[in-house]
C-alpha cells in the first residue's frame, strides 16, 4: 500500500528554500450558494489558478501564471480536465461517505489536498495526497470500505506516485522559474502588539509580509520562550502577502520585568530579524492610548500616539479588528478571512 504523508518540519528560515505545488478541492453539498466543486492550484502559497464547476474551464490568476501557459497550453488543458474530474469523483464520492455516515440530508464538505514540496539544493520531493470530510481527516472507520477499494487498484496508485513525485515537481520548477519576480520577493511586515484588556495576553501581530516562510516568537532576556505562549497560524491576506500572530501570557509578568520581553520575526532570505520590545505605549489596545509601530529594514519607527478603534467579536471572540495604520481589517481567525477580504474592498468605507 502506499501513502503519502505531508511532513511538517520545523526549520531555521535560514536553511535552504522550499518551493511547494498545492492542489485543493472542496466540494459541497447541500448548500446553492456555493458552486457545488471548486478547485484551486497554489505555488508558495499564492493562487495561481482557478475552477470551479460552474465555469468551463480552468483558468489562471497570476500575470506569470498566464504567459507560461500561454507558451505551453497543454498544462492548461490538463488542469481543465482534472478539475472535471475531480468534480465526477466528488460526485460519486459523496455518494458513498453519506451513505457510510448514515446520512440523508444536510450540508457536506468532501475536500481532497494533494502535491508537492521540491528542496531547491538538494532537489528532495516530498509528496502528499490526503483527504478529508465535514473538516476532520478521513481516517475513521467508515473510511475503510473506501480504502481497501483504493489499494486493491493498482493503476490508481502508480498513476498518484507518478503524479506527485514526476509530474509535480517538473511543473513546480516550470512554475517557479516563469514567476520567480514575484515568488522570490521578500517583503518585510508590519509588526504591531495587541491586547484587548489589560489582563489579556499580549498578542505580536505581523501582517504584509512575504514569502510565508516566516517565524515569530517571544523572547525572554534574549532566549526563546516556549511557556505561556500561544503561536498562531500563517494566514493568507487579500493581496498575497501573509499574516501571523504569537501570543504572550503576561499575568505572571511585574511591570518593570516588560523590558526583558521581546517579539522577534524572521523572514526566510532577510538576514535582519524584526525586534518588538513589550512596551506599554506601542500596545494597541480597546481600553486606552494606543500606539503605532511600523518596522522596516530592522529600523523600529513609533509613531505619535492616537486612541481610535474599531473591533468585531462573535460568540465572546475577537472577529474582526481594523488597523488605522494600512487601513486594512487584521482577521482574528481563518473563518474571518473572507469577511476580511471584502471589508479591505471597500476603500471608501474604511477612509471614512
Amino acid at each position: 500500500t502506499l501513502r503519502y504523508v505531508l511532513l511538517l518540519l520545523l526549520k531555521p528560515v535560514s536553511a535552504a528554500v522550499t518551493h511547494s505545488l498545492h492542489f485543493l478541492y472542496t466540494g459541497v453539498f447541500g448548500d446553492q450558494k456555493w458552486p457545488e466543486f471548486v478547485g484551486v492550484a497554489m505555488v508558495d502559497g499564492a493562487e495561481v489558478i482557478y475552477c470551479d464547476s460552474n465555469i468551463s474551464r480552468a483558468e489562471p490568476k497570476q500575470d506569470w501564471m498566464t504567459k507560461a501557459l500561454e507558451h505551453d497550453p497543454k498544462h492548461m488543458d490538463w488542469f481543465t480536465e482534472e478539475c472535471h474530474a475531480g468534480h465526477r469523483s466528488f460526485n460519486a464520492m459523496m455518494k458513498t461517505l453519506m451513505e457510510s455516515f448514515d446520512q440523508t440530508g444536510g450540508v457536506h464538505i468532501y475536500q481532497r489536498m494533494f502535491g508537492c514540496e521540491l528542496d531547491d539544493e538538494t532537489e528532495e520531493v516530498n509528496g502528499y495526497n490526503q483527504f478529508g470530510y465535514d473538516g476532520e481527516d478521513f481516517m475513521k472507520p467508515q473510511a475503510l470500505i473506501t480504502k481497501h477499494k483504493w489499494d486493491t487498484d493498482k493503476a490508481a496508485l502508480a498513476h498518484i506516485k507518478s503524479l506527485l513525485t514526476q509530474l509535480c515537481p517538473e511543473w513546480l520548477k516550470m512554475f517557479v522559474n516563469s514567476g520567480k519576480s514575484s515568488l522570490l520577493r521578500t517583503e518585510l511586515p508590519s509588526v504591531s502588539l495587541l491586547q484587548k484588556t489589560p489582563s489579556s495576553p499580549v498578542s505580536c501581530h505581523a501582517t504584509g509580509f512575504y514569502p510565508h516562510r516566516a517565524v515569530m516568537f517571544w523572547r525572554k532576556d534574549g532566549e526563546e520562550l516556549y511557556e505561556d505562549v500561544d503561536q498562531g497560524e500563517i494566514l493568507p491576506n487579500h493581496d498575497e502577502t501573509f499574516q501571523m500572530r504569537v501570543d504572550l501570557d503576561i499575568s505572571s509578568v511585574t511591570p518593570e520585568d516588560w523590558r526583558r520581553y521581546d517579539c522577534v520575526f524572521q523572514l526566510s532570505g532577510v538576514k535582519e530579524d524584526v525586534v518588538t520590545r513589550l512596551d506599554k505605549a506601542e500596545i494597541r489596545t480597546n481600553w486606552g492610548n494606543i500606539g503605532i509601530r511600523k518596522d522596516e529594514g530592522g529600523q523600529q519607527i513609533l509613531n505619535s500616539t492616537i486612541s481610535g478603534y474599531n473591533q468585531y467579536g462573535y460568540n465572546g471572540e475577537d472577529f474582526l479588528t481594523f488597523d488605522l495604520e494600512t487601513e486594512t481589517w487584521i482577521a482574528a481567525n481563518p473563518q474571518a478571512e473572507t469577511t476580511k477580504q471584502e471589508w479591505d474592498g471597500n476603500t471608501a468605507n474604511n477612509q471614512y
